[in-house]
């Protein structure tokens, strides 16, 4: 059989090694093309398609750390009943919804953790961490490429910015994997605090096909979702 193509991965390309996520850690989340990319690489739990029921929140990792918020907490708040209306696609419904922490191992012995979490839709995926990073985020723009701009998201100094996502194509006959450029995914880096005291939060949102992702669908998703997230603080 040909090759093809059945899923993207985020990531930041061209950026620097230590940023969001890692500096350069791709973006966790695969986007899925087709239900065989679901079954090969994803470990979440994978809605049936004719199943009129949205999919829960699913975790692995339920002996990882979680403080002082865990991925299933960020997968709660994300996965919400009116986050397809908040994404412009309001007859869509939850395929995958999964909340996950992964652990760091850093040159000088320390350990981060991780937490985040990952909602698909027929149309849209949707990514939310967060990092204890101790950068500002207002200075952040500058490590993230010329588009990356400054914006405000409840009070809370933000950055927009752009990642180009990487196709994985799969021939099924040689069991080979190669990759290619896949379409763009847009994300908001956001203070956890309104100060800028250090660490933030990351929304990212990306469609199954080529098309951008609206900018006002992900200011309407990070807008609405953040302040349920625990941690968040007001004023």
């Amino acid at each position: 059989m040909a090759e093809q193509q059945i899923a993207d991965a985020a990531v930041n390309v061209g950026g620097p090694e230590k940023g969001p996520k890692g500096w350069g850690q791709a973006v966790a989340a695969l986007v899925v093309v087709g239900g065989l990319a679901a079954l090969l690489l994803s470990g979440t739990f994978q809605q049936e398609s004719g199943d009129p029921e949205p999919a829960e929140c699913h975790t692995s990792d339920d002996d990882r750390p979680s403080k002082p918020v865990s991925g299933v907490q960020l997968c709660t708040a994300l996965n919400r009943a009116d986050l397809p209306t908040l994404l412009g696609t309001p007859t869509e419904y939850a395929v995958n919804a999964s909340g996950n922490e992964s652990v760091g191992n850093w040159a000088d012995g320390t350990k981060t953790v991780t937490p985040e979490a990952e909602v698909q839709l027929d149309t849209y995926t949707v990514n939310l961490s967060t990092s204890d990073d101790d950068i500002p985020v207002a200075e952040m723009a500058g490590f993230l490429g010329s588009s990356a701009r400054n914006r405000t998201i409840g009070g809370h100094p933000a950055v927009l910015y752009s990642d180009r996502t990487v196709a994985l194509k799969f021939n099924l006959g040689g069991g080979k994997v190669d990759t290619g450029p896949g379409g763009i995914a847009r994300s908001l880096l956001v203070a956890k605090d309104t100060k800028d005291g250090g660490g933030f939060y990351e929304v990212s949102l990306w469609r199954q096909d080529d098309v951008p992702p609206d900018d006002l669908a992900l200011f309407r998703v990070a807008e609405t979702v953040l302040p349920t997230v625990p941690g968040w603080t007001v004023g």
